[in-house]
């Protein structure tokens, strides 16, 4: 049994999954166009294969997985319209990003014209590696046909509900577990501000240690991803449309995650350095 893949793009999710699926005997595509020295460097340690344009990725694949910044989902979508739209046998297009449901059913509302079906997807996890992967949820009316990726190596995921229930998911998700560290990053941040974060530590180490633990673990593990968490915040503030004051929590997250990306980036770290002074904090 053979099957063929185009993941677009070539991140660590991106490239992780296409690792996984090339190790199962996957045959994996992408596109590097317009991508980084670094992005070409990973598609090649994970086995995919530089497709010249987006017919020859999408022609006798299965599945095209977009895989990308939510930011990035709908362009996508419009770059590979016109080629599916030109092939007989069209894969069908997942979209696997961290993207509101109102973002989902607009990427298939460019998608579905041209023919191919599409499934909404969302990745909860860090990418694959040895003895593990990431939940991938998947929903819509076609996404029975998307079960057999299991049979590749990834832990798919299929939910009775329509294009939108799995970006949901994703939603929900990240605006706990992200929504949580934020609200860690700037307590901490103005607790060290008015001199009390040794004694803000020891308390929720003594009465929260559950949180506490929890956020000694996520908020390092974030720096180097708040840039990219930024978009996503304002995707959940989109999926928080109709409710006001939630929705305008989440637009606040998106602007302190940029900060915080902000002070990750600055070369010369100043003592008032967002970063050190969380660091500073957890004891790191």
């Amino acid at each position: 049994m053979s099957i063929t893949i185009g993941i677009v793009a070539q991140g660590m999710m991106g490239s992780g999954v296409g690792k996984r699926l090339n190790e199962r005997g996957a045959e994996v595509r992408t596109l590097l166009s317009g991508r980084s020295a670094a992005s070409a460097e990973r598609a090649r340690a994970a086995g995919m294969k530089p497709a010249a344009d987006e017919k020859a990725l999408l022609d006798g694949a299965a599945f095209i997985l977009s895989i990308l910044p939510p930011g990035e989902a709908e362009n996508l979508a419009r770059q590979l319209a016109p080629a599916l739209s030109g092939l007989a046998k069209k894969p069908i297009y997942v979209d696997c990003n961290a993207i509101s449901p109102q973002t989902a059913e607009r990427v298939a509302a460019i998608v579905e014209p041209t023919g191919a079906k599409f499934v909404d997807g969302g990745i909860i996890g860090g990418p694959p590696r040895p003895g593990y992967s990431p939940a991938i949820y998947a929903s819509g009316p076609a996404v029975g046909e998307t079960k057999v990726l299991r049979d590749w190596g990834l832990d798919w995921r299929a939910i009775d509900g329509p294009v939108g229930a799995a970006s949901g998911l994703k939603m929900s998700y990240a605006g706990i577990t992200k929504g949580i560290t934020s609200l860690g990053s700037a307590m901490m941040l103005v607790a060290a501000r008015f001199g009390c974060a040794e004694a803000l530590v020891a308390e929720l180490s003594s009465s929260q240690p559950q949180i506490f633990g929890y956020l000694k673990n996520s908020i390092p593990r974030m720096y180097d991803k708040a840039y990219r968490w930024v978009a996503e915040m304002e995707e959940i503030s989109d999926f928080l449309g109709a409710n006001p004051p939630s929705r305008d929590i989440y637009a606040a997250i998106a602007r302190l995650y940029d900060y915080l990306a902000a002070a990750e980036a600055e070369e010369q770290p100043g003592p008032d350095n967002a970063v050190k002074t969380l660091d500073n904090v957890l004891g790191r």
